[in-house]
C-alpha cells in the first residue's frame, strides 16, 4: 500500500530514504521511490518510523496505519545551519529565544544594524553534548501553515532553552551564527522601544518578509493557494506557473495561512557587509537588507527613531499618537485593513505625517488570526481586472492610492532608471540646485534591478489619489513605468510624501540629490504641529 511521501523543507521529493515501520507483525523496512512516495506491506496498527538518509537529519515518528487512511507527509531537514529568533518582534527588555538548527556546534553573536554592523554581545558556543543533539526536528506536513517549532522537541529542561533579553536601544538587531566547519547564517530581530525615544516611528516590512518566505516549500508567490499534493521532482515541469501559459499568480478566494515561525533565509545578511556594500542576492534587493540601507543613512544622518514591526502596529503596541512622522519604506506590500485605517486616520484626522520610501506597497490585505500566522487575502487576479480595481488592496472597498497618493501598477516592472525632476520650485528639492527636465537618482545599491532611484517595482497616480497631490518628479523607466514622487496635505494638517519606488532607499546612501529630498522631508515633517 502507499503509505505516503518524503520531502525535504522545501517540498522537495527524497529519494532512496530509509524508512523503519515497528509495531504489529514485527520490523518491516522499505525505502522512498524517485518521486519521493513510500509503499509497504503493513497489517493496520500504530507504528514506530524511523527514517534516515545521509545529509538529512534522521527521526522518528509514531504513525496510526488504517487501510482507508489518507496519505502521510513525511519530512526531513537538511543538515546545515539555520535559525530565527522567537518572538521574532519584542519590546526593550522583553525577552525572545534564539531557535538555531545545527549539525555541529556553533557559535552565536548578536549585532546591531545601524549606521554599520554594531557588536552588541557574543552569546556563546553551543552544543548540546549529545551526538548532533542541536539539530532541529521540523513537524511533517505542511508546517508553512503552523511552524516549524524550532526548540520544541528535546529542550524541556529550562537550561537548554536559548533566551535573550532585548537591548534597551530600538533598532534592527541581527543574531550571526556560525559553525567550526564555516556555515554562517544570520536572522533578524526587531527590537522596539519601551517608551517612545523619538519623534519618528520607522516600520519593518515583515508582513512582507513572510510572505515571501518559502521555508517550508510555500510563500505567496510559490504554492500560494496550499502545498501540492505530491512533492516536486522538477519546477519546472509541475508548477503551474512554469506549466500554464495562461497562469495569474492568484485565481482563488482562499489561501491557506503561513505562519511567522519559521526560520528567513532570504534575509540573511553577510558578517562583515556594510550598508555602503551593493545589495546582493534576488530576495535582498526588496526585503531587510535593503531596508537596512535607509537605518544606516538615518543614523549617520542624525535621525534620532524608534524601530518596530508592522505587526506591532496591527496589534496595537505601537501608538502612532506618540509620533509625529512614520515612515514606511522598501517593499511594505502587505497590511491588515486594520492598519490601514489606523494610518488612513492618524493622517486625515489626526494630523500626522507619513514618509513612504518605497514602491508596491499597502497592494494586498491580509488577516492576522494571531501573533505567528497570516492569511494573505489575494483574491482572484482576474475579478480583479474584469472590476477594474487597482489592486488587491482594493477588494476591501478603497485603494491604497487614497493614502500614499500612489499605487503599484505593472509598468516598469524589473527596471530600474533616474528620475526626472517635473516641480523644481518644490520645497522637497531645495538645496538640490535640480531644474525642471533635468535627472537625478542613476546611482543605486540594487543589483537585481540596476540602473538608478526608481524602479523594481514603481507607484503612480490613480483615480483614487486626493485631490490636491502634487507630483514632484518621475522616472525614466521605460513604457512610462517610472514611478512618481509625490506630497499631499490634509486638513487636519496631517501629510504625505511618497517616492513610489523600491529602489528608493538602495540609493539613499550613494545618490546626493535622493539623500537631500529625504533629508528635506524629515525636517519639514519633524518641524512640529
Amino acid at each position: 500500500m502507499r503509505i505516503g511521501t518524503v520531502s525535504d523543507e522545501r517540498y522537495v521529493a527524497l529519494a532512496d530514504v530509509s524508512l523503519e515501520f515497528e509495531g504489529p507483525g514485527g520490523s518491516t523496512e522499505t525505502r522512498s521511490r524517485a518521486s519521493g512516495s513510500v509503499y509497504a506491506d503493513l497489517v493496520p496498527g500504530e507504528y514506530l518510523v524511523t527514517l534516515q538518509k545521509a545529509g538529512y537529519g534522521a527521526k522518528r515518528v509514531r504513525l496510526q496505519i488504517a487501510p482507508d487512511m489518507q496519505p502521510y507527509d513525511f519530512r526531513l531537514l537538511t543538515d546545515g545551519l539555520v535559525g530565527y529568533a522567537w518572538p521574532k518582534w519584542v519590546r526593550s527588555g522583553e525577552q525572545a529565544e534564539f531557535r538555531v538548527h545545527a549539525v555541529e556546534q556553533y557559535h552565536l553573536e548578536l549585532y546591531r544594524m545601524g549606521s554599520m554592523q554594531e557588536l552588541i554581545k557574543p552569546l556563546g558556543w553551543f552544543d548540546e553534548h549529545g551526538p548532533r543533539a542541536t539539530m532541529q526536528i521540523t513537524p511533517d506536513g505542511d508546517y508553512t501553515r503552523s511552524g516549524v517549532k524550532f526548540n520544541s522537541q528535546g529542550y524541556t529542561n529550562p537550561h537548554h532553552k536559548q533566551y535573550m533579553t532585548a537591548p534597551e536601544r530600538s533598532g534592527l538587531y541581527y543574531f550571526h551564527a556560525r559553525t567550526q566547519s564555516g556555515r554562517v547564517f544570520s536572522f533578524p530581530w526587531i527590537v522596539a522601544p519601551a517608551r517612545p525615544t523619538a519623534r519618528l516611528a520607522v516600520l519593518a516590512s515583515n508582513i512582507t518578509w513572510n510572505a515571501y518566505n518559502a521555508f517550508g516549500g510555500r510563500s505567496n508567490y510559490i504554492n500560494p493557494v496550499k502545498l501540492p499534493d505530491v512533492p516536486i521532482v522538477n519546477s519546472r515541469q509541475e508548477l503551474q506557473r512554469y506549466t500554464d501559459p495562461d497562469n495569474v499568480n492568484y485565481d482563488a478566494w482562499e489561501y491557506a495561512p503561513l505562519s511567522f515561525d519559521r526560520p528567513e533565509p532570504i534575509n540573511h545578511i553577510e558578517l562583515g557587509e556594510a550598508p555602503d556594500d551593493p545589495i546582493e542576492g534576488r530576495a535582498s534587493c526588496h526585503l531587510a537588507s535593503a531596508e537596512w540601507r535607509l537605518l544606516a543613512w538615518l543614523e549617520r544622518n542624525g535621525f534620532s527613531y524608534d524601530y518596530w514591526a508592522e505587526t506591532q502596529l496591527h496589534f496595537g503596541t505601537l501608538n502612532l499618537a506618540d509620533y509625529d512622522v512614520l515612515m514606511i519604506s522598501t517593499h511594505p506590500e502587505y497590511w491588515s485593513k486594520r492598519m490601514f485605517d489606523t494610518l488612513h486616520e492618524w493622517v486625515f484626522e489626526k494630523g500626522g505625517k507619513l514618509i513612504y520610501l518605497g514602491g508596491n506597497g499597502l497592494n494586498c490585505e491580509v488577516d492576522l488570526t494571531d501573533e505567528s500566522t497570516m492569511i494573505v487575502k489575494n483574491g482572484d487576479d482576474r475579478e480583479m481586472k474584469r472590476r477594474g480595481l487597482e489592486s488587491r488592496f482594493h477588494f476591501t472597498g478603497v485603494s491604497e492610492a487614497a493614502l500614499l497618493g500612489v499605487a503599484y501598477d505593472d509598468r516598469g516592472i524589473m527596471t530600474s532608471a533616474p528620475f526626472e525632476v517635473i516641480e523644481a520650485g518644490h520645497w522637497a528639492l531645495e538645496g538640490t540646485g535640480l531644474k525642471t527636465g533635468e535627472s537625478f537618482g542613476s546611482e543605486s545599491l540594487h543589483r537585481r534591478c540596476p540602473g538608478g532611484a526608481s524602479g523594481h517595482e514603481t507607484d503612480k497616480r490613480t483615480a483614487s489619489t486626493p485631490p490636491g497631490t502634487v507630483v514632484i518628479a518621475r522616472g525614466l523607466n521605460p513604457g512610462d513605468g517610472g514611478a512618481q514622487i509625490v506630497t499631499f496635505e490634509t486638513p487636519s494638517g496631517g501629510a504625505v510624501f511618497s517616492a513610489g519606488s523600491i529602489t528608493w532607499p538602495s540609493s539613499i546612501l550613494v545618490s546626493e540629490p535622493v539623500s537631500r529630498i529625504t533629508a528635506n522631508v524629515l525636517n519639514r515633517f519633524l518641524k512640529g504641529r
